[in-house]
């Protein structure tokens, strides 16, 4: 069997970090007074950073930049990829639709239903406009909904999901609405899920939204772990009797009484071992850890099970590392092509959204969207327990939205690429709120790249986030990061912002040299301080490292994500 230079670099990923020559000692938080030294060049043109020389020498344990090159689905992986343009894995029957005068969803999802049960397939929309007037969801594997192109095909949702399924209230009490960051007119999201969801709505509870179930307690332990150190691409195991190549699985990390587990994921500096954690009654309610995977390779002599992705933590044994079952994830399911335009109705106030929502995965692996242009929604594009999935030409226009893009509740490993934020088309009304692209919730390893935002910000939204590239972006910065103070603190370790171009040279939730632990912040815009202003979550040294400040796209790579991917 051959092997790619990526799955022989991940073979050896250890073997190179311990190889490296060059001792790297990480700085200690610093304000750069002007760009940083050039380092070597490319082609004798744009100058290499050094961070980038520090990272290929060591890329699965970098203390600042976060390995991504596999983030997003993978077209190609276990045999039965997506195709370039988003389509199903290549067996199944495909149907057509045609706009009806009246509700088209009961057909479409009819159609969605019936290719489910089926094994697979694809529901092709002819090139028009359908008045939808309920929830289209897809449930299962393999399954695409598919448009003639964002041009050619428009859905008008005519309900927001309060009427259609009901108040979706907070788990704090008071009205607010989780429509604000849940739920989509076009829902990727398995069965069980979504009736547990909806159930608990009609009950006026509040339903989990993660990977192993309502109570958190429907999963069950496939085998304990050894003691394993992030970067790892291999694990051992207790007993891999119940274990095979190509299983999905959960890596499940719980928390100890000292929250060394969330102390670890803020880059284990000393400012964390003084932080109050025990009083962010939010954040430890996202603990456990937990992280989709799935096995590449299970070696029952050796007790050994090799990932697809390195470790994105350390597993210790304080922390009871397991592999577990989770809730079946829809996988290798599809929306591509097609245009969601609400009629304009007024943006409501912070929180209050009433779900005129575009489009959701959720408790979905490998699984894309691509081609979607939303019009006049509250939220865009959301991930919600999310992994391995990817948004790609994406585009947010109209009046504002509350999120044009968010990702939460335990989402890892996405992408999402050639994503353009349009500005607003009517002012902004009093009370409301704008982000941007979010991120929350311990979400790790997601990458925002080639994007164009003409409003917005860089939201990383309270429930320590770590590991979160954005790259490659143009941004006119102009939103405000949200977060309730009990989901603790806005960044965990080793965020990157890498050749990012701010407009309006406001400093806020993009350079981070100064607030996020262990962070990169490489080739941005020359900003200041103005507007919302925020001090580090954590006292003492942060760690972070600053390079080519004041020159976007002044260093090679240009793009982070796309040069640890062609690596």
């Amino acid at each position: 069997m051959s092997l790619s230079r990526r799955q022989a670099l991940g073979g050896a990923g250890a073997l190179a970090a311990a190889a490296a020559t060059t001792a790297f000692v990480p700085h200690a938080t610093a304000a750069p007074a002007g760009p940083a030294p050039t380092g070597p060049s490319l082609r004798g043109q744009v100058p290499v950073a050094d961070l980038w020389s520090e990272f290929t020498a060591n890329p699965y344990t970098h203390p600042h930049i976060p390995y991504i090159g596999r983030a997003g689905a993978a077209p190609t992986r276990h045999g039965h990829g997506h195709g370039e343009n988003g389509e199903g894995h290549g067996h199944g029957r495909t149907v057509t639709v045609t706009p009806a005068r009246g509700d088209s969803a009961p057909a479409i999802n009819r159609a969605l239903e019936e290719a489910g049960r089926a094994g697979g397939g694809t529901v092709q929309l002819r090139p028009g406009t359908y008045e939808i007037g309920g929830v289209l969801r897809i449930a299962h594997d393999d399954v695409t909904l598919r448009g003639a192109g964002s041009a050619r095909t428009t859905l008008r949702p005519t309900r927001h999901l309060t009427e259609l399924i009901g108040p979706y209230g907070s788990r704090y009490g008071g009205d607010k609405s989780s429509w604000s960051w849940a739920g989509g007119l076009i829902w990727v999201c398995p069965q069980a899920r979504w009736e547990s969801l909806t159930g608990a709505i009609k009950d006026r509870a509040w339903p989990f939204e993660g990977w192993t179930g309502n109570r958190r307690d429907e999963w069950r332990t496939l085998t304990p772990t050894r003691e394993a150190a992030r970067g790892d691409w291999t694990l051992t195991v207790a007993d891999a009797g119940a274990l095979r190549a190509g299983q999905l699985v959960l890596l499940r990390l719980a928390d100890d009484t000292e929250h060394t587990l969330l102390r670890h994921m803020a880059g284990d500096i000393p400012g964390a071992r003084t932080y109050s954690w025990a009083d962010k009654e939010k954040l430890v309610s996202y603990v456990p850890y937990e992280w989709p995977v799935r096995l590449t390779r299970v070696d029952r002599r050796r007790h050994t099970v090799t990932l697809e992705r390195p470790l994105p933590l350390d597993a210790r044994a304080a922390w009871k590392p397991r592999l577990t079952t989770l809730v079946r994830p829809v996988t290798r399911a599809g929306v591509t092509g097609l245009t969601v335009a609400f009629d304009r109705t007024e943006q409501s106030p912070h929180l209050l959204d009433k779900g005129y929502n575009g489009v959701v995965l959720q408790c979905a692996y490998d699984c894309r969207a691509e081609d979607i242009h939303v019009v006049n929604a509250d939220n865009g594009f959301g991930l919600v327990a999310a992994s391995a999935c990817t948004l790609r030409r994406t585009r947010v226009s109209g009046r504002g939205s509350h999120h044009p893009y968010f990702c939460r509740e335990g989402s890892h490993d996405n992408l999402v690429e050639d994503f353009r934020i349009d500005r607003r088309t009517v002012p902004a009304p009093p009370g409301t709120q704008l982000h941007g692209i979010n991120v929350e919730g311990l979400s790790s390893h997601n990458v925002w790249s080639r994007g164009v935002m003409e409003t917005g910000t860089f939201d990383t939204h309270r429930g320590m986030p770590f590991a979160n590239v954005r790259t490659q972006i143009t941004v006119h910065n102009d939103g405000r990061h949200g977060g309730d103070a009990s989901a603790g603190p806005l960044y965990g370790a080793r965020f990157a912002h890498w050749n990012v171009t701010v407009t309006n040279e406001r400093a806020g939730c993009v350079r981070l040299d100064g607030i996020a632990p262990y962070s990169a912040t490489v080739g941005i815009s020359e900003v200041r301080d103005f507007d919302q202003i925020d001090t580090p979550d954590f006292t003492g040294a942060l760690r972070t490292r600053a390079e080519s400040y004041g020159d976007p796209g002044g260093v090679r790579p240009r793009n982070l994500y796309e040069a640890q991917r062609d690596m």
